[in-house]
């Protein structure tokens, strides 16, 4: 199971490992991550990947949109490493 913390630390870490200056402390827990960083849909897959291998979990096309803040990938990061 993964704690908040740990979810977020996550995101962060693969966002800057694909917009290696990203600035993350310059965006709201709310904003969309895609708009903020330029993300285009390659970007955003290998997110997708790296989110599902780091934290070893599955995401399926169904569950994008739960990625598309911080917050919402955190919580749902959270929620489904516990279901493991």
């Amino acid at each position: 199971m993964m704690t908040r913390e740990q979810a977020a630390e996550l995101v962060g870490r693969e966002i800057r490992r694909i917009v290696p200056d990203a600035d993350l402390d310059s965006i709201g827990p709310d904003t969309d991550l895609r708009r903020a960083f330029e993300l285009d849909s390659l970007d955003f897959l290998s997110l997708v990947e790296m989110l599902s291998t780091d934290a070893g979990v599955r995401i399926d096309e169904e569950d994008y949109p739960e990625l598309a803040t911080m917050s919402s990938s955190t919580d749902f990061l959270v929620r489904r490493t516990a279901a493991l």
